[in-house]
């Protein structure tokens, strides 16, 4: 059995790991991410009962419970980079024995899901609705770090390369499917469902531009333009490939339900965000809940 270094595996005095301060009774089987820190606490005040709460930096975290079922709900901050923290945390939590720094011969395996805002790269996909990720697409290069070529949509990743033209320098984008288990349990034809983009950067890499000029000023509209069979790339984030990927790699389910604030190719922005999220929020618990 190999013993993980401390500094690969980091835990602080209190037994917690290092960034999201965490101890492994504080997972749920159900783990709700959620980007900003003071939405951890929307999604907690429809828990019946609260047993933790704790925030190192951007990792807010609150646990408690809705009708006796368990839930876990965490802020993630921004990007991929958070992602990987967090999620490697959670399954080292669960699957690895912080006093032996051994891991477990026997696996536990955790529901995964984003509830996050995003913006639609689609016209006929107005604000104020939801999109479930079928897929994610990621632009990050989070993924290459990791022996996952095993995982990725290669197909589509080909298809996706050619109709963009897309540039050799960059990192290749992947494309990961979600959980089929979830998927089942929070589709409903009340919601879209696609492809779900997910870029490492805010302004350049979503093509915004303010004082620098991007790479490919057209990149936009060849995503946007993107088929492939009866799938096209819906919305554009900063999350979804990056969980979908290290939770398949780590044998978790996951999913990615996306609050709709902006619409990219209509250039509007909801007039109510904050409503639009509460309503994704309720109606992610409901169906979670049957």
């Amino acid at each position: 059995m190999t013993k993980i270094g401390d500094s690969e595996l980091i835990i602080n005095p209190d037994g917690s790991i290092y960034h999201i301060n965490l101890r492994p009774e504080h997972v749920a089987e159900n783990i709700i991410f959620v980007g900003d820190p003071n939405r951890v606490a929307k999604v907690a005040k429809h828990f019946d009962k609260i047993e933790y709460e704790t925030q190192k930096r951007e990792f807010k975290t609150i646990v408690g419970s809705i009708n006796k079922k368990r839930f876990t709900v965490i802020s993630t901050g921004i990007g991929p980079d958070n992602i990987d923290i967090v999620l490697n945390e959670l399954d080292a939590l669960v699957n690895i024995d912080l006093k032996t720094r051994v891991i477990k011969k026997e696996k536990t395996s955790l529901n995964i899901i984003r509830i996050g805002t995003s913006g639609s790269l689609q016209k006929d996909i107005p604000v104020d609705r939801f999109i479930l990720a079928k897929y994610g697409l990621g632009f990050d290069g989070l993924l290459h770090a990791y022996h996952a070529s095993g995982i990725f949509e290669t197909e589509i990743e080909n298809a996706l390369i050619e109709h963009t033209n897309y540039a050799k320098e960059k990192s290749r984008p992947y494309i990961i499917g979600n959980s089929s288990l979830l998927e089942k349990k929070l589709f409903t034809d009340s919601i879209f469902t696609g492809i779900t983009a997910t870029a490492g950067g805010f302004y350049g890499p979503q093509g915004r531009v303010l004082r620098l000029p991007v790479q490919d000023p057209s990149l936009n509209k060849k995503i946007d333009s993107f088929k492939y069979k009866n799938l096209r790339i819906t919305n554009l984030e900063m999350e979804t490939s990056a969980i979908y990927g290290l939770a398949k790699l780590m044998g978790h389910h996951a999913v990615s339900m996306n609050a709709i604030i902006a619409n990219r190719a209509n250039l509007t922005f909801s007039k109510n965000p904050y409503d639009t999220v509460e309503k994704l929020i309720e109606y992610t618990i409901s169906r979670l809940l049957q």
